[in-house]
């Protein structure tokens, strides 16, 4: 299982970013200190916490693998920054509405005296209790409790679950037109973010066991807001290597800044890295 490494101004900030990336509760995963923010003089507090998280294990599950995501820094770049000049990214528009602007316990076991034998072909209640409700399952509930939502709204829209692997689940919420699903996307994706993290608590209150990663989208605005920054992420790798100058974009939340570093992961003529604290941590990409 890869450990994620993140950082922030205390421990406790540190934490809450390794959790968002790798999706999972905090009782789902293990986090380890690596370093404490040090004290200077006056009470400031000098450098940040540094924390490494993974998913916790937890008992196999039949015909399901485990698979967590990379550090958010795919490439690194040895050589300090040359003070970059900053470069905007591009800015997704979400839909709006009109004339207006708007995210076990271990089981007993069975071999007790007067107890009759289990079949291995039908696990009993206990096992299925342990392992956790299915992918399936778990989509399920996400797609009631948002059309419940999208009903309380008076929001007309269709709301569909895709399973991308093993073990994430995505979904989707679109409408024709898509005008009032601005609501549920807000500015940069920050209320969608909101509605990803409820959504996901929704799932976990109803589950026995660990849930998996539950990603939630509306309007297709995550798979547009990707491929315009891997378009963009591309456009100034090209301008870095014709000037031979770093460049650093502006700052960025986690995923956007994961998305550029994955765009840029097959580029071999640069290398990216991520620089700042939040909130207005950057991507500087330089000359291999």
């Amino acid at each position: 299982m890869d450990w994620v490494e993140t950082t922030g101004k205390s421990i406790e900030e540190a934490t809450e970013r390794a959790l968002a990336h790798l999706g999972v509760h905090r009782d789902d995963a293990e986090v380890e200190v690596l370093e404490e923010p040090r004290a200077g003089l006056f009470g400031r507090v000098r450098g940040e916490a540094r924390v490494r998280a993974r998913v916790r294990p937890s008992g196999p599950r039949p015909k399901r693998s485990r698979r967590t995501g990379g550090p958010e820094e795919r490439r690194s770049s040895s050589r300090g920054p040359k003070k970059p000049r900053a470069t905007k990214s591009p800015e997704i528009e979400s839909p709006q509405r009109e004339k207006s602007q708007g995210t076990g316990t271990k089981r007993s076991k069975q071999g007790a005296t007067g107890a009759t034998p289990r079949s291995e072909k039908s696990p009993s209640k206990e096992d299925t209790m342990a392992e956790g409700i299915s992918l399936a399952e778990q989509g399920s509930i996400a797609k009631e409790f948002l059309a419940g939502l999208l009903q309380s709204m008076n929001i007309q829209a269709e709301v569909s679950v895709k399973e991308l692997d093993e073990e994430t689940v995505e979904i989707s919420v679109n409408a024709t037109p898509p005008t009032e699903l601005g609501l549920l996307v807000g500015p940069r994706g920050t209320t969608l973010q909101a509605l990803q993290e409820v959504t996901r608590t929704v799932v976990q209150s109803k589950s026995p066991g660990r849930t998996d990663r539950i990603l939630v989208d509306v309007a297709q605005y995550r798979e547009r807001r990707v491929a315009a920054l891997g378009r963009f992420a591309e456009k100034v790798a090209q301008e870095v290597v014709e000037t031979g100058e770093e460049r650093a974009l502006e700052p960025m939340s986690a995923a956007d800044r994961k998305a550029v570093h994955d765009a840029l992961t097959d580029n071999s003529a640069v290398v990216t890295r991520s620089e700042g604290e939040e909130p207005r941590r950057f991507v500087v990409i330089a000359p291999a």
